[in-house]
Formats: structure tokens, sequence, C-alpha cells
């Protein structure tokens, strides 16, 4: 019996704009923020749900209910979906980081899967929790159509386990758009399986964040803006 999971990243929130690290921080949704839900909203509106689960963070909340509109199914809420913790770099502009936190800013650049912000939540936590917290909803929806409004870093995790399922691959999973939807698939025979990541096709181009982002380095990203 096949459960599929559609995973999707929050709507575009002041972090994003204003590229500070958002992490725990409860931030709002930016008027883009809210027309990439709208598109979001659409996209859901032929595909069939059983149920709608959220991090308990205000832009995933704000997501899952733009998925839920045409379904109307009350929306769950798993703490294990929320976002990683940044510590000392939560509100800090990403420019600051490098200066700042030159030892935590080369893990994250290039061994994401040691990275720890000082006072922050360690990379392998959210690798646990969010891994975890998956493989119990696999059990507790066996067999339905859910979706899943969580983040960007955590579901980078979740990611990595089922396609690599190797902690050292993470920065190969590569950036989500904001509203990026995924979609994974688990039975009791084979496991996980990843049937796409990462997908804006919804978003017509004004409405991406990556396309306007000064400082992610996501290769798709980098392409279309040439």
């Amino acid at each position: 019996m096949v459960t599929r999971f559609y995973l999707v990243r929050h709507a575009e929130a002041e972090g994003n704009a204003k590229e500070f690290f958002q992490g725990s921080t409860e931030t709002l949704l930016t008027e883009k923020g809210k027309q990439q839900l709208q598109y979001l909203s659409e996209r859901f509106r032929i595909i069939p749900l059983d149920a709608v689960i959220s991090s308990p963070f205000g832009r995933a909340r704000q997501t899952a209910e733009a998925i839920n509109l045409h379904h109307k199914l009350p929306i769950l809420t798993e703490y294990d979906l929320r976002e990683i913790n940044g510590g000392d770099w939560e509100g800090r502009p990403w420019t600051e980081l490098p200066e700042a936190f030159p030892e935590a800013y080369a893990d994250w650049t290039d061994a994401m899967w040691r990275f720890q912000a000082p006072n922050g939540e360690p990379m392998g936590q959210v690798w646990n929790r969010m891994t975890a917290v998956m493989e119990r909803l696999a059990r507790d929806h066996k067999g339905q159509t859910v979706a899943v409004a969580s983040h960007g870093c955590a579901l980078r995790n979740f990611l990595c386990f089922v396609e690599f399922c190797d902690m050292e691959r993470l920065a190969d999973v590569g950036w989500a758009d904001n509203t990026a939807v995924s979609l994974v698939e688990y039975d009791d025979e084979s496991g996980w399986r990843l049937i796409f990541k990462n997908d804006a096709s919804h978003l017509p181009k004004e409405c991406s964040t990556l396309r306007r982002s000064h400082w992610c380095r996501y290769e798709t990203a980098k392409e279309e803006n040439t």
C-alpha cells in the first residue's frame, strides 16, 4: 500500500525577501508570498488529499491553508516539521554571516551536514527529527495522500534522506523556491521513493523568489538568469 506525501516549502516570508536567516524566528509573509499562495492553491485544487499537515510556524501554516483551500480538511500541526533553530544566526543578514561566523559559515557552504550556528540546533538533529516524524506520519496515514507544509532546511534534510540516504550529500539536494513542491512515496516493502523534487512550475517568473536571490547558489536559478 503506497502512501504519498507532497512536501511544500512555505511561501516567501520577510527573511526570504530581505535575505536574513529566519530559522525558528516567526516572520510574516510578503505580498509576493501571498501571490505565490494563490498559484499554489490552484495547483492543489485538482490533487486529491486525505490530510494536510503543517509546521507550527505561521508562514508554514498559511501555506498549508492555501493548499487546503479547496479541500476543507482539518490542518494538523507537527512540531518536528519546524525549521532549524539558527541560534545566533537568526535575524542576521546573509551578507554578514561569512565575516561574523567564519567557521560556521564555512560548514554551511562546504560541509552542510556538520553545520551548527552558535547556540543553534545541530544539522544532524534536524535530520534525525525530520526522518523520524516522516516515518511516523507514513505509519499514521498509510495508503493516504498527504500534503506537508514545512521549511527549506528541514525539507532538504528529509529529501536528502530519501534520495541519497547520506547526510553528507545535503548540498546535492539543491535549493527550493518558496512554495516549491516535492513528491515522495512510501510503502512497507520498498521504503521511500523520490518522484520529483523542488518543482515550482506553478509560479510565473515574476513570482519566483530564487530569481532575485543574491546569496542563494542554486544552479537552476543561475542558469535561468543568464
